[in-house]
C-alpha cells in the first residue's frame, strides 16, 4: 500500500467511525465487543442478491429462533425452509443448514478464521469467505460486492465493463485494504457505496474520497461502473394445481431438493417450459381454470403460471410421498415461496373453506 492509499484508508475509517450504519448483525466501530462469527455468516448469506432492508426482519427472526450455530444445525429442515420463504434464492437456505451442521459437527461449533478454510464450508464462496474473515476475525481480506465494485470503478475511473472488469477492480481494492482495522474498513467501503457512492446521484460533496476520486474530477461518475448489456430473459410457462380436501386441508407438494425452490413446499404443478405447456394434473379431480396467471421474475427468466383449482376427498389422493396435507389451522401462506404465495392469493377466492362458510352463514331469525 502506498502512502497515498494509506491516507485514503485513514480518511475512510474516520468517516466510518462517525457514519457507520446501525445494523442488527454489526458491532459498532471502536467498541470493545467482538463480532459474532455466526451472526456475520448468517447475515452475509442472507445478503447475497438481497437488500439490507429485506434481510433485517429475517435475520432477527432467525437469531431469535436459533441464537447459536448449533441451534440452527439441530433445526428441522422444513421449519428453516418455511422461515426462509420469501427471501428467494432457496439454495442458500439448504446450504445454510449444511454449513451449520459441518461447523457444529466438524469444527466444534467454531467458524474457521482464514479465507481458505472458510471456502471449504458448504455454500461459502470467495465473497462470503472474505467478508467473514475480515469482519468477524479482523483478517486482512478483500471483500468485493456490488457496492465495492462501484466505488472502485469511480475512484480509479475504470471504464472496462463488468463482469470482465472484476479482476481489475479487485486489484485496486487490494491495494487500498489496510493491515489496521481491515474488518471495519471492509464495512466502511460497503457503507460508502450504499449511502454515498450510490448508483444514481452519488453525494460526491460529502464523500470522504471526493478529492482522490478520478471519476468526480473527470465528471464520469454517472457512467460507472460500465456493464455489459444483459441478455433478455426468456418467458417460461407452467401450471399450478391448487387443491383442498373436503375436510379443509390444503394439498401441497415438497419440491425436489435440487433445482429452483428446492426443498420448499408449494403447489403441485407442471414443468416450467419456454414452449407451450399442456395440462398434466397431478391427480384426477374436477379441475377449474381460475382465469388468471401468477407472474414472477427469477434471475434468468420470467414465469407465467396458469392456475387450476379443485376440491377432492383425501381418500382419492394418490399415494405420493411428495404430497403433504396441511390443515387450515397450521397453513400460513407466508411460509410459501413468493410465486406460490402469488398463486394462492389469486386462487383463494375460488376455494372457500366449508367450515368458514358455515361460520359466516347468518342464523335464522327467531
Amino acid at each position: 500500500m502506498t502512502a497515498q492509499h494509506g491516507a485514503e484508508a485513514t480518511d475512510l475509517l474516520a468517516w466510518y467511525d462517525r457514519h457507520a450504519r446501525d445494523l442488527p448483525w454489526r458491532v459498532p466501530p471502536r467498541s470493545n465487543a467482538r463480532p459474532d462469527p455466526y451472526r456475520i455468516w448468517l447475515s452475509e448469506v442472507m445478503l447475497q442478491q438481497t437488500t439490507v432492508a429485506a434481510v433485517k426482519a429475517y435475520f432477527l427472526r432467525f437469531t431469535d429462533l436459533w441464537p447459536e450455530v448449533a441451534d440452527l444445525a439441530a433445526a428441522q429442515d422444513d421449519r428453516v425452509m418455511a422461515e426462509w420463504a420469501g427471501l428467494g434464492y432457496y439454495a442458500r437456505a439448504r446450504n445454510l443448514l449444511k454449513c451449520a451442521r459441518v461447523v457444529t459437527q466438524e469444527h466444534g461449533g467454531a467458524f474457521p478464521q482464514s479465507e481458505a478454510a472458510l471456502l471449504t464450508l458448504p455454500g461459502i464462496g470467495p465473497y462470503t469467505a472474505a467478508a467473514i474473515s475480515a469482519i468477524a476475525f479482523d483478517q486482512r481480506a478483500v471483500v468485493m460486492d456490488g457496492n465495492v465494485e462501484r466505488v472502485m470503478a469511480r475512484l480509479f475511473d475504470v471504464h472496462a465493463p463488468l463482469p470482465a472488469a472484476k479482476p481489475v477492480l479487485k486489484a485496486r481494492a487490494e491495494d487500498l485494504t489496510p493491515q489496521h482495522r481491515p474488518g471495519d474498513y471492509a464495512q466502511a467501503v460497503m457503507d460508502l457505496g450504499a449511502t454515498i457512492c450510490t448508483p444514481r446521484a452519488p453525494a460526491c460533496g460529502i464523500c470522504p474520497w471526493r478529492e482522490p476520486c478520478l471519476a468526480r474530477a473527470r465528471g464520469t461518475m454517472a457512467d460507472l461502473p460500465a456493464k455489459t448489456p444483459k441478455k433478455a430473459r426468456p418467458v417460461r410457462q407452467g401450471v399450478a394445481y391448487i387443491t383442498r380436501t373436503t375436510s379443509g386441508d390444503w394439498v401441497l407438494e415438497k419440491r425436489p431438493d435440487k433445482g429452483l425452490l428446492g426443498g420448499m413446499l408449494g403447489w403441485p404443478g407442471s414443468e416450467w417450459r419456454v414452449d407451450a405447456v399442456e395440462d398434466q394434473p397431478p391427480f384426477a379431480a374436477d379441475w377449474q381454470d381460475v382465469g388468471a396467471e401468477a407472474l414472477h421474475t427469477f434471475t434468468h427468466f420470467h414465469l407465467r403460471l396458469g392456475l387450476r383449482v379443485a376440491e377432492i376427498d383425501a381418500g382419492d389422493l394418490p399415494n405420493d410421498s411428495a404430497l403433504r396435507l396441511v390443515p387450515t389451522s397450521s397453513f400460513d401462506p407466508s411460509d410459501l415461496p413468493t410465486i406460490m404465495r402469488k398463486a394462492f392469493d389469486l386462487a383463494r377466492g375460488t376455494l372457500e373453506d366449508p367450515r368458514q362458510q358455515e361460520t359466516d352463514t347468518p342464523a335464522e331469525p327467531s
